[in-house]
């Protein structure tokens, strides 16, 4: 079975004419054509479209994804185990970039005293300045938004590096709880939401029960909230809602 390069363009979410682009340039020539000339595509040609695709999203320019699927020596294994290492690498990457998202959308990274490279070396390539503006706009007026830039104006590299620590272990906690079944207004979870409040308490702003229930909403009704939180494990930033809001009725009701 053969398809056409506009079926093949639909399945792969590319534009007819990259596929043209990829036959011209010999990445990825059709094994086949109709009687009037027209590219028909095998299945072995979108499997290696998907290899190409897949490269490509990784930042690989053409010529080096040529030579890597051209290599005659390479092993359809090696592909996928190769493949295998990026990929977690990258997921390492992305949930590191998520929390530290998460801290700058909550004006927990404002007035940070770093260098540069410290910068880079705490929050990778993320650099959560660029989330002043917005910061600033939403929560400016805010004792909560004054209070955090006063403490937050002394903290070293150290001490970021710690609060960066502590944010990625109720992070592994609370999906380590959802892994396990618990329900979020279970007591263990109720708990984890607890720690959460307590630890932006101390690092912050002072977080009441009603403005860490107004926090967990806005985990699940801003997306890049929800998209970040969800990063470690879909479905997480629901959870924190749930488990938060639970906690605030087990210490206010």
């Amino acid at each position: 079975m053969s398809w056409s390069v506009g079926q093949v363009a639909g399945f792969a979410g590319v534009t007819v004419r990259t596929l043209h682009h990829y036959d011209a340039i010999g990445l990825l020539v059709p094994s086949e054509r109709s009687h009037a000339g027209h590219r028909r595509y095998s299945d072995a040609d979108l499997d290696r479209l998907q290899q190409i695709l897949f490269y490509r999203e990784l930042g690989f320019p053409l010529e080096e994804v040529a030579a890597l699927l051209d290599d005659p020596d390479a092993d359809p294994r090696a592909h996928l185990r190769r493949q295998h290492e990026l990929l977690t690498g990258r997921i390492e990457r992305l949930q590191k970039m998520a929390a530290a998202v998460e801290q700058a959308l909550e004006a927990r990274t404002m007035g940070i005293n770093l260098t540069p490279e410290e910068k880079f070396e705490v929050f990778g390539d993320f650099d959560p300045d660029e989330y002043q503006e917005e910061v600033q706009e939403r929560w400016g007026d805010t004792d909560a938004y004054r209070q955090s830039r006063e403490r937050t104006a002394s903290y070293t590299k150290e001490d970021w590096q710690r609060i960066q620590n502590e944010a990625d272990e109720l992070t592994r906690r609370f999906v380590a709880l959802m892994e396990a079944g618990e329900p979020a207004d279970s007591e263990a979870a109720m708990d984890v939401a607890e720690d959460h409040r307590q630890g932006i308490s101390r690092h912050h702003y002072d977080c009441g029960y009603e403005m860490h229930t107004c926090l967990g909403e806005m985990y699940v009704n801003d997306e890049r909230f929800t998209r970040n939180i969800d990063q470690a494990r879909p479905g997480l930033a629901a959870y924190m809602r749930d488990a938060i809001l639970a906690n605030a009725v087990r210490h206010t009701a």
